[in-house]
C-alpha cells in the first residue's frame, strides 16, 4: 500500500505506485509538509519515499531526522536539475529520479529494505528475560539457549525489534519469506505456533486478544487485515498502542 494525501502531480505516479503495491510493500509517499503527518510510530509503513522538489529543504531535514529516530529507511525523489546540487549527507538510504521508471524505483525499494533489515547486526535485543544475539544468531531464555530453526528466528528478531508494531500475515510472509515467495500466509501460523512452544513463558507470552498475537514487550502481529483495537502486554490490556 502507499499511503499519501490526493496530489494534484500524483497522477504519474500511478503505475510505480500499483507496482509496489503488488509486491505488498507498504510506502509513505511524502510531496508536501501534510503527509508527514501519516508518520505514525505505532503502525510505521516499510519505507518512505520523500519527493524534494515539492518540500522546503527544512521540512526535508526534520522528516529524515525523525524517520532515523524510529529507523525507517527514506529514499529521495530528486528532478534532473537538482541531480548536480543533491546533498549526499541529507541521510537518505538512496536517490531515484524523478518521475522514477517502475522497475527502477522497486528494484531500488527492495534493496534498500534488505539492507536495512542486514543493519546492525551485532546489537544484543532484549524483552525481559529474552535475549536474541544477531551476531551469533543465538536466542537465550532466563540464560537458556532456545533452539530455533532459522525462519523462527528471523521472525522472533523482527518483532524484538520493532515492539508495538502490528504486522499482518501478508506484511511477514513478504519481510520474512522474500516478496517473490509462493507459499501460503498459512506459514506464517505455523512459524508463530512452533515459536509461541518455545518462547511462551509467564514474563514472555504470546497471546491472541482482538484477532492478533501479542507479548509482554508489546510485540503484536495481526491475524487478518483489520487493525487491532488492544494489545496484550505484561498479562493486562491496554486500548490502542503499547506504551
Amino acid at each position: 500500500m502507499v499511503r499519501s494525501r490526493p496530489f494534484e502531480n500524483s497522477a504519474p505516479h500511478s503505475e510505480w505506485r500499483d507496482a509496489l503495491d503488488e509486491e505488498g510493500i507498504d510506502v509513505l509517499l511524502v510531496e508536501r509538509a501534510a503527509d508527514m503527518d501519516a508518520l505514525d510510530a505505532s503502525e510505521l509503513p516499510h519505507i518512505a519515499l520523500l519527493n524534494l522538489s515539492t518540500l522546503s529543504i527544512t521540512a526535508v531535514k526534520a522528516f529524515i531526522e525523525r524517520c532515523d529516530s524510529l529507523k525507517l529507511p527514506v529514499i529521495a525523489l530528486v528532478s534532473p536539475d537538482m541531480l548536480l546540487d543533491f546533498d549526499l549527507r541529507l541521510g537518505v538510504s538512496d536517490f531515484v529520479v524523478s518521475p522514477p521508471d517502475t522497475d527502477e524505483i522497486v528494484t531500488r525499494v527492495k534493496l534498500t529494505l534488505h539492507r536495512n533489515r542486514h543493519e546492525d547486526g551485532d546489537e544484543v535485543i532484549r524483552a525481559g528475560s529474552l535475549v536474541i544475539n544477531p551476531s551469533t544468531y543465538e536466542v537465550s531464555l532466563r540464560g537458556k539457549r532456545v533452539n530455533l530453526r532459522f525462519k523462527e528466528y528471523e521472525l522472533l528478531r523482527l518483532l524484538a525489534t520493532n515492539p508495538g508494531r502490528v504486522y499482518s500475515r501478508e506484511a511477514l510472509l513478504s519481510s520474512i519469506w522474500g516478496y517473490d515467495y509462493f507459499g501460503g500466509t498459512r506459514t506464517v501460523d505455523v512459524h508463530i505456533r512452533r515459536l509461541r512452544s518455545k518462547i511462551e513463558t509467564r514474563s514472555i507470552r504470546i497471546s491472541r486478544q482482538s484477532g492478533m498475537w501479542a507479548t509482554a514487550s508489546g510485540i503484536s502481529v495481526n491475524r487478518d487485515n483489520r487493525t487491532p483495537t488492544s494489545i496484550c502486554r505484561m498479562g493486562r490490556i491496554v486500548r490502542g498502542v503499547a506504551s
